[in-house]
């Protein structure tokens, strides 16, 4: 099981700092920004694996589920 950021959203989060750098910002004068949702990503087959059980409450909530 892992999370991350969505990568559609931190390519377009990247566009707004090249077009703030393109207009003359400073890069160090900008800030850094966190991710404002991460996408929960579960692989079934490895957790059996491992000797681990996930509910199928935890699999229905997740937005990938690695077959």
């Amino acid at each position: 099981m892992s999370y991350g950021a969505s990568d559609t959203e931190t390519y377009r989060r990247a566009a707004v700092y090249v077009d703030r750098i393109s207009e003359g910002a400073a890069p160090g004068e900008l800030p850094t920004e966190q991710p404002g949702k991460l996408l929960p990503a579960i692989n079934p087959k490895s957790a059996k694996a491992m000797g681990l059980s996930i509910p199928q409450s935890l699999l229905l909530c997740a937005d990938e589920v690695i077959r």
